[in-house]
């Protein structure tokens, strides 16, 4: 069997290590891996780059825009995990479940960006609606996500499991409070809403899962619409392997951010009444919110069983 070659560039992070665990068990992979001295050597780099058939860039955004620079190898495909091309139309964006276009688009591109893990929920929740014509891309929207502390990366990870923790770790906290979050630029583009939410993201003490909460007036819907449209529509939507919507949150009548956690799924649900409904999709920031997606592109480019080494359990 051919094995396919795959390059992650920035492996040492939260995201690269996750991916090259995944794959370092996988018979079909070959991985190119560069020694510690040499893994932020230019050419070195350029050369693993324009060698294997799949690139992941694991990286800040300035050094994923130079990472491409540096590939002239007209075969190898890019699975992006930055930031830097989510936006950009000529990438396709890696989020097969939004719609066939969606999936037929990564199936044939060679460059594609895996979405942020809060943007995920949010696209995920509002996509469909807006291109449904359930809610009015004029709508003034507003997010709440909480997530675990791995979504922070290692500096963060450290933070929280050091022997010297702060006290004030023990309390959720709320960031991104400039209104400047990475993902807002990403969570307008994709949904085709006119202008961005207001976005309150959590960090909470637990390691990783997250949800993501759309609240929505059902008098701000297009006309005629009700929750009914809704549900109708994450139904035919959502009902795959990895993404499908959910009746029920659990025995508790309470939503658990962290339940999630190990799976590369998400859950979508709807809740609220007639007149006040809340969109809220579950999943794990580190699967389904980023290595676990960036996978899944990368089984579809090599068509493979897109469930190849994922947990898709719920």
């Amino acid at each position: 069997m051919k094995k396919t070659r795959i390059f992650i560039d920035g492996r040492e992070g939260t995201t690269g290590l996750r991916i090259s665990s995944r794959l370092s068990q996988r018979e079909d992979i070959e991985l190119i891996t560069l020694s510690e001295e040499m893994r932020k050597d230019t050419a070195a780099r350029k050369q693993a780059l324009n060698s294997c058939d799949i690139a992941f860039l694991c990286l800040p955004d300035a050094a994923a825009v130079e990472a491409v620079s540096l590939i002239d190898n007209p075969d190898v495909k890019v699975i992006d995990a930055s930031t830097a091309h989510r936006t950009n139309p000529d990438w396709a964006y890696g989020f097969p479940e939004l719609s066939a276009a969606h999936l037929e688009k990564i199936k044939n591109s060679k460059r594609v960006a895996v979405p942020g893990c809060h943007a995920s929920g949010f696209i995920a929740l509002v996509y469909p609606l807006v291109a449904g014509g359930i809610l009015p891309a004029s709508s003034l929207l507003t997010c709440h996500s909480v997530t675990g502390y791995s979504g922070g990366g290692k500096k963060m990870i450290a933070q929280y499991e050091g022997t010297a923790r702060e006290d004030f770790l023990n309390s959720p906290r709320q960031y991104g409070l400039t209104q400047e979050h990475k993902h807002l630029k990403e969570m307008k583009a994709v949904t085709g809403i006119e202008k961005a939410p207001v976005f309150c993201p959590i960090v909470a003490d637990f390691y990783s899962g997250m949800a993501v909460t759309v609240p929505v007036f059902a008098e701000n819907l297009c006309e005629g619409k009700s929750i009914d449209d809704i549900i109708e529509v994450y139904k035919n939507t959502y009902n795959s392997d990895f993404v499908k919507y959910t009746e029920s949150t659990g025995s508790d009548a309470m939503l658990c951010a962290e339940k999630m956690s190990g799976s590369d799924g998400m859950e979508i649900f709807v809740k609220g009444n007639s007149e006040r409904i809340l969109l809220i999709a579950r999943y794990d920031n580190l699967g389904k919110g980023a290595s676990g997606a960036a996978v899944e592109c990368m089984n579809i480019l090599m068509g493979a069983d897109p469930k190849t080494g994922l947990n898709l359990s719920f």
